[in-house]
């Protein structure tokens, strides 16, 4: 890719940021379409946040946001505006700049996570399903396992009230489906996902108790959201017992199209 003047600037912030996958996806996207767009990967302190958003608002070539870890929550409530979806969490995944400078926020974690899982032929519709962890990108996921139809879900977090208010917010939006807390039993789940960073980089541990995990058969759909390993200790353990396994690698890829749509640097088809 040649950038020049003209290049329009996408970004991704997190911190970390080394484990992160879409720069490469989303480049080889940009230049196998001929657009003249770049994603670079920004690591921003905590601290900086602030600052950044005043700076992007005045960023007249960059055309939005794609935000990962530990961001997605610590984004949404400055932002000048939400989609439904993403307001319904307080949490985004991507934002646009608008040509004035203001910044609407979206959450397509879950939308990811569905299209990924389709790839295999998992349609959630009348399934039990169980996430661990209630943040961001957990939270995404458990909305559209609810969306798509889902019998029942589980959800657990070590942070109680997270979780808690989590169960809360989508027991108001699908009334229909049974949601719960608590550890799940994997002998009735039919479809289990990590939504936390358990596992990431050079982590060992396992997110759910060796208790609950002799429970998981072959007849388990296992996902993970973590990128970096793409095989994760958790995806390595289902694999061993026999789970169609997705990765957070392939929940990123299935993601591209909407991301770079919805940052309006989509290719015209």
């Amino acid at each position: 890719m040649l950038v020049t003047g003209t290049t329009a600037i996408v970004v991704i912030i997190g911190n970390p940021i080394v484990q992160v996958k879409s720069p490469g996806v989303m480049n080889r996207y940009f230049a196998d379409n001929a657009q003249n767009t770049v994603l670079v990967p920004v690591e921003i302190a905590p601290e900086g946040i602030p600052a950044f958003l005043g700076t992007i608002k005045a960023w007249t070539n960059l055309k939005g946001i794609i935000v990962t870890v530990p961001y997605k929550q610590v984004m949404a409530p400055l932002l000048d505006r939400l989609t439904p979806r993403a307001q319904r969490f307080a949490t985004v995944n991507v934002i646009r700049r608008d040509p004035d400078g203001s910044l609407e926020g979206e959450m397509l974690d879950g939308v990811g996570f569905i299209a990924a899982a389709e790839r295999y032929g998992v349609n959630p519709k009348g399934k039990s399903g169980a996430v661990v962890g209630a943040g961001g990108v957990a939270s995404a996921i458990a909305n559209s396992l609810c969306e798509t139809g889902a019998r029942s879900l589980r959800i657990h977090d070590l942070d109680r009230a997270k979780q808690n208010h989590l169960i809360a917010t989508l027991r108001s939006a699908f009334p229909d489906t049974d949601i719960a807390a608590g550890l799940p039993d994997l002998a009735t789940t039919d479809i289990l996902v990590n939504g936390t960073p358990v596992g990431m980089n050079d982590d060992p541990r396992l997110p759910l108790p060796d208790a609950v995990l002799a429970g998981l058969t072959a007849k388990t759909f296992v996902a993970d959201v973590v990128t970096a390993p793409t095989m994760t200790p958790f995806l390595t353990l289902a694999k061993e017992r026999g789970c169609t396994i997705q990765t957070g690698v392939e929940m990123t890829e299935t993601q591209l199209i909407p991301l770079a749509s919805f940052m309006g640097v989509a290719a015209l088809r």
